[in-house]
Order: structure tokens, then sequence, then C-alpha cells
């Protein structure tokens, strides 16, 4: 795809790029970790296509099954619905990718992301369901909320896989009263920036970040998902033995195999320092999942044959991420080197994965966190 690069903002200079067309960058993780609230300039950045310096005059399209389609400008959607807040994690589907190829012995496709396309941020707009109760969506007796899709759509320049780019959610995740999902046009407070999407993106709070699109200008409300390359033919979790992009293809596992939606739990370490003899001090954040915010870290320095709970220091709300620290005496007979876990259980009881299996695109990789220290 044709793509122009000419006009690309100022980054920050506190990110460490990973690949510079398109802009693709993250920040240093012990930095990450010491703001509950991500500020703007350790927030990572993905990108598959130009990052473009829009109007705030742009507009919105919503449209598909609703009785009245609507065009509105940021203007329209401050004037007319009321402003929400929402603080949620935004993480990058491939965060953790290059532990997982670490960890199996095999590379992956994608962008060599470390653990820190993550961040925790107050968003601030529209709420989606609002927006669309106004519109009107249709129910008839053969198509539920749970059978119909919500479609986001940014047309504003060609990406590396398509002509534009898209990501559809259920429905009923945008209609729910508690899902929080926002036509965002605030960033902890202040204007979205080019980088984040000015002047309007997505949030869907608690799903991958390939959901939330940047500088969307349609909304769709669909008995489909969105035909995007990146709905169809990426984000996907194949099975282990699907090895090249080239076979899924040919073995259509695209088709087989749903798109990654809502986030799933996990941990990952930031720190693990010894800070006196035969003590560890660990610190780090978890996600949640879809079944409820997380409720408890523990650690483990013996490879899970034990293992500590650690002290949440920071949490708000079902969506945000979750700090946590934990300072370990090492027990006799253990070295001032070593490796730590970390694993995390949500107010359901779900257990964040011990380990799971490699694959092609390397999302979703869900292993206890792990840290070596010395």
């Amino acid at each position: 795809m044709s793509m122009n690069f000419s006009d690309e903002p100022k980054h920050s200079e506190q990110l460490v790029v990973r690949d510079e067309k398109p802009y693709n960058a993250e920040p240093d993780l012990e930095k990450l970790i010491q703001h509950s609230l991500t500020p703007e300039e350790l927030v990572y950045c993905r990108n598959y296509c130009p990052i473009k310096s829009l109007s705030e005059d742009r507009t919105i399209k919503i449209n598909g099954l609703v009785q009245n389609p609507l065009e509105l400008s940021v203007k329209d959607l401050k004037q007319q619905f009321e402003h929400h807040h929402t603080v949620a994690a935004l993480q990058c589907a491939g965060n953790r990718r290059s532990l997982m190829a670490r960890k199996k012995g095999k590379d992956t496709e994608g962008i060599k992301w470390e653990e820190a396309t993550i961040c925790n941020v107050r968003w601030g707009g529209a709420s989606i369901r609002d927006v669309l109760r106004h519109a009107g969506v249709k129910l008839d007796n053969k198509a539920s909320t749970s059978q119909l899709y919500l479609s986001f759509a940014s047309h504003v320049t060609a990406c590396q896989d398509d002509d534009w780019f898209g990501a559809s959610i259920p429905l009923g995740k945008a209609l729910d009263q508690d899902g929080g999902v926002l036509l965002a046009y605030e960033m902890n407070d202040k204007p979205l920036s080019p980088d984040h999407g000015y002047p309007l993106r997505i949030v869907v709070p608690g799903y991958s970040g390939v959901r939330w699109v940047k500088w969307v200008d349609e909304i769709t409300v669909s008995e489909r998902e969105s035909e995007n390359f990146y709905q169809q033919k990426d984000y996907k979790i194949l099975p282990t033995q699907v090895a090249k992009h080239d076979q899924a293809d040919r073995e259509d596992w695209w088709a087989k195999v749903p798109p990654l939606q809502a986030n799933p739990l996990n941990s990952a370490i930031a720190i693990a320092r010894i800070v006196a003899p035969g003590v560890l001090y660990v610190k780090g954040y978890a996600v949640p999942g879809e079944t409820g915010q997380v409720s408890r870290v523990y650690v483990s320095v013996d490879e899970g044959r034990s293992w500590q709970l650690a002290r949440v220091i920071y949490q708000e709300g079902r969506w945000s991420w979750t700090l946590w620290e934990v300072t370990v005496a090492l027990t006799y007979g253990y070295k001032d080197h070593g490796k730590v876990w970390s694993r995390a259980i949500d107010g359901s009881g779900e257990v964040q994965c011990l380990d799971v299996d490699w694959n092609l695109r390397g999302v979703g990789f869900t292993a206890v966190g792990e840290k070596t220290f010395q």
C-alpha cells in the first residue's frame, strides 16, 4: 500500500523506537510503572500507517442498522452528549511478544515488543451507548445484540495491509451500561494528540488495543464483522502447527479462528532487585481479563512450588491496571541471583496461566510474568 510519511508529528523522546515507518515505540518498563496514570510521553505508540494531524472539524458517521443515521463533529459530541470518563488500561495484543519467542525458542511475526506496550489512562468523551441510543439501533426477532457487531473505521490513510483501518466488537459490549465504551476526545483530561488518535478514537475498556481505533470516522451497526484485514487476517491466536502466514492462508485458518477481543488476565514484572542480603524487591503490573478485576498477585522464587502474596499499591475501578509490589526473603539455600515469577488472580477466581503455547503472531501471551535478578 502507498503511504506518505512526510508530515509525521514530533514523537516523545522517552520511547524506545521499534519501527520508524510506521512509527511504533514503547517506553522503558521500569519508568512506566512509576506512574499510576500513564503520562502521555510514556504511552506506547502502535501504528499501521502514517500519523496524520487532523482538524477538530472532521466528522464521524454513525450508520448501518440504525433508524437515524448521524454525522457528528467533536463539537457536536461535546454539546449533545454527556461527558463520561473511565480509567482503563490500553494494551497491545502483541505485548510480551519477545518473551514468548525467547521462552519458546521460536521467532514470531510482528514487531518485537517487550512488556511495555501497555498504559493506564483516564479517557474522556461521549458514551457510544448514548450515541447509539440517539441513532436508534434496529433490533428485530432475527437479530439480538448478541448477533450484531459494531464496526469502527478510519479512512484517513492507507495502511500496511489494507486501504483503511477497521475493527469490530460485539454490539452487546457497546450497549452494556457498564461496558465503558467511549468515543474519546480526551486523554488524562487533555485533548488527544495526533499520536493517540486526535480528534477522536474508540476506547473499549477490557478489550485488545487493536479494537481501539484511532482517527475514527465511521461507526457501523451490522450483522457481520468488519471485512478489514486487521479484523479478518490478523490478531488471532492460530494453532501451534501454523508456522507460516502463507500456511494460514492456504489452510484457511483465518476463517476458522475467532479474532482477539477481551484482554486475557495477565501480569508482568518490571523490577526484581536485591535490596539487602537475602532480600528481593519485586514490582510490576497486572491486567484484568473478561471475568473480573485483578484481586490478588502472587510471586514465586522457586518456579511455582510456593507463592507469596504481593501488596496492591494501585487500582482504580473495573478496567484499570493493577500495580503491585512485594519484598521477598530469599530463604536458606538460595543464591543472590535467580528468577522470580508473578501470577495474577481475578475476582472470579480465574488464575493466570503458568504457560501458553507459541502462536505465529505472538499475540495474547499470558504466561506468568518472569524476571531474572542478581
